[in-house]
């Protein structure tokens, strides 16, 4: 006698089907569930996705190991005699493991389950513009998202597919120290492994074949970070094309810039040059979902082509997908949520998102960039202020960076960059009054603790208020008050 669960072609009709496990699709499901509504998630890998397995959560441990490391060989500063240290690369990678198998059970099916989410672990296929076949299952669910994700995006570099090449999915894996790392890819990824690879020891070369570093980010901004890495050891070759690759003995490669007739020879070759969006082998033509190159086609409210379907992190593509965070896609599943459950007209690019860089010192930013703001604004002020005014940042000896906002001649917050010590969590304030209507004034007028990181948000938006003192109205008044005693 079969089980239910083996009963062939048994029919779902769920109020929702999530198909794909990273961190979009669970936080759909988790917050769908949360409401009591029936909902199926399907995942044919591993639960957690990219971002668990092989994104934020192991890079970001790699990289506090890496900053402890760092912190050891410059604690001389501070009086110490701990001086240079060996290093384990073999604790490092079990530091990186123990980490991932920590949360995993967060992001466990077993969890879900407990939710009241039914997990089907199997692929699953659209089979017209109402249905999908999973696991044997037919699910009929009233709406559908889609949260698949997005793999590592493998450039047309000649050679490349005669060498053995790492990747962000891959390089968590390698267990020996490299000994000459070469990056290819100057964005977030390509940076934050590059720093951290050479403070664990590694010689690292980065090739970025654009004018610069992190290009879509202000230039004044990334240059702080350049300059951190040129410091700390790391060769950059900027605007540099990649010709070819070829192998050489033991496994090295060998990589050829345009206009250099020596190639860079490593160890290891990582392959950071962005993600590409999963959409194959889903059926989407039968279920009438339209893809361009940028992925999944969504409007503002996250729809696809077919009203029925939702598709949300980083697989939606097209002008309302917005940007390709995990804090995105969990502020995209909560939309949908809106959406889907009460018909809320909630859409994408209301709420200001922060964007991170995981180097140090950090690149925090969120609205628009100078060259933004100008063009669509014409007059705008520019408000700075150097870590190194900062009393606690001196105590630490984290003075390098610092902050720029940009806002009106009336004080209305158009965007912040802030490059230094903590920027990921200092640019919260400023992400607060942008998507509340503050003004910079706003925040000059709070008390801040000192000596605090935070007071650098204060000394920027104070930065706003001064030529007011210098206003000869505001004198005379002054000087009036005097005379009155």
């Amino acid at each position: 006698m079969k089980t239910k669960k083996e009963k062939p072609d048994e029919t779902l009709r769920p109020d929702l089907c999530v198909i794909g496990a990273g961190s979009a699709g669970l936080s759909m499901a988790a917050m769908a569930a949360s409401f009591g509504v029936s909902v199926v998630l399907v995942e044919k890998g591993r639960m957690g996705g990219e971002c668990l397995q092989a994104g934020c959560v192991p890079s970001k441990a790699l990289i506090a190991a890496a900053r402890r490391v760092h912190d050891v060989q410059r604690a001389d500063r501070f009086g110490s005699e701990a001086g240079k240290t060996g290093i384990d690369f073999a604790k490092v990678h079990r530091h990186v493991k123990k980490v991932v198998a920590a949360r995993a059970p967060l992001d466990s099916a077993e969890r879900y389950r407990a939710m009241g989410v039914h997990v089907i672990e199997a692929e699953v296929r659209f089979a017209g513009t109402e249905t999908a076949l999973a696991g044997g299952q037919i699910i009929q669910a009233r709406r559908f998202v889609i949260a698949t994700g997005s793999r590592p995006a493998i450039p047309p570099i000649p050679g490349l597919e005669q060498v053995s090449f790492l990747t962000s999915e891959t390089i968590f894996d390698v267990t020996e120290m490299p000994e000459h790392l070469v990056v290819i890819g100057g964005e977030a990824v390509g940076l934050e492994l590059a720093q951290a690879y050479r403070r664990l020891g590694s010689q690292v070369t980065l090739i970025e074949g654009g004018e610069r570093l992190l290009g879509d980010e202000d230039p004044e901004m990334t240059a702080v970070i350049e300059r951190a890495l040129l410091r700390e050891g790391i060769a950059l070759r900027v605007g540099r094309a990649v010709e070819r690759i070829e192998p050489r003995e033991g496994g090295r490669v060998a990589v050829f810039l345009h206009d250099e007739p020596e190639p860079i020879e490593g160890s290891h070759l990582l392959i950071a040059a962005g993600r590409q969006p999963v959409v194959e082998g889903l059926g989407l033509d039968e279920a009438g979902i339209e893809t361009d190159a940028s992925g999944i086609v969504v409007d503002r409210r996250l729809k696809t082509t077919n009203r029925r379907v939702y598709a949300i992190g980083d697989c939606a593509g097209g002008a309302g997908a917005g940007a390709r965070f995990t804090h995105m896609a969990n502020h995209q599943a909560g939309l949908v949520i809106r959406n889907a459950l009460f018909r809320l007209p909630s859409r994408v690019g209301q709420a200001p998102i922060p964007r991170v860089l995981y180097t140090d010192p950090e690149l925090a930013a969120m609205g628009l960039t100078e060259a933004e703001a100008r063009e669509r604004y014409g007059a705008i002020r520019i408000l700075r202020w150097s870590f190194a005014e900062n009393d606690r940042a001196r105590a630490e000896g984290t003075t390098g960076g610092h902050v720029k906002a940009i806002v009106t001649p009336r004080g209305t917050i158009l965007g912040c960059m802030i490059a230094g010590a903590h920027a990921g969590e200092l640019i919260m304030p400023w992400v607060l009054a942008m998507a509340k209507g503050l003004k910079v004034s706003d925040l000059a007028g709070l008390v801040y603790p000192y000596p605090t990181f935070s007071e650098v948000t204060k000394s920027t938006a104070v930065e706003f208020l001064k030529p007011s003192a210098q206003n000869p109205w505001v004198r005379r008044v002054i000087g009036l008050l005097r005379r009155l005693g």
